[in-house]
């Protein structure tokens, strides 16, 4: 008769991918996202913005969910969540000399 037997670091381990997954995939997101809430709050009215796309523009109206956003072709009407964070912030920094 064979026993098999339970490794007594089982239960440790398991604790232990519970906290990596909170603070290495979870936390991250939740901020990300935070982040992200407060950018599409902050719009407003001639803001220099950047889509996932990557179109450049200037915001011409804000509403609710969408946006005007004025280019060198003319105007679009875009969801926000067309807008990136990352690359429109990139794109209002000063240039470093």
């Amino acid at each position: 008769m064979i026993v098999l037997q339970e490794s007594p670091m089982s239960p440790i381990f398991l604790v232990i991918m519970a906290i990596f997954i909170v603070f290495f995939m979870i936390i991250p997101q939740v901020k990300r996202s935070r982040n992200e809430k407060k950018f599409k709050e902050s719009l407003k009215k001639g803001t220099k913005v950047v889509t996932t796309g990557g179109i450049h523009g200037k915001l011409v109206e804000v509403n609710e969910g969408t946006v005007m956003v004025e280019t060198n072709a003319g105007k679009l009407l875009l969801e926000k969540s067309a807008l990136n964070i990352e690359l429109t912030k990139k794109y209002n920094e000063p240039e470093k000399k």
